[in-house]
């Protein structure tokens, strides 16, 4: 029991992998909607120098639906890590 117990107190660890853009900027944002999470994602990524540029260099496409692991590397990097 006490095992099961540190196992629901521990914190979660977040993973640079691929995400849907909808999906990773809730991780920022779980209380709003995914549609406007992503939306609000979006001006924080224009608001911070140089990020909208590293991540053209690292092939984001603003029509792609999903960041590449590069990419969420590139915003957690500039923002910090998701409290998931």
């Amino acid at each position: 029991m006490e095992q099961n117990y540190r196992r629901e107190n521990e914190e979660k660890k977040f993973i640079i992998r691929s995400y849907g853009k909808s999906e990773f900027a809730s991780f920022y944002m779980p209380d709003i909607t995914p549609k406007s999470a992503c939306s609000t994602m979006n001006k924080w990524i224009a608001k911070y120098p140089g990020l909208s540029d590293a991540l053209a260099s690292a092939g984001l496409d603003p029509k792609d639906r999903k960041y590449t692991p590069t990419q969420v590397r590139l915003i957690v990097e500039a923002i910090g890590e998701p409290g998931i």
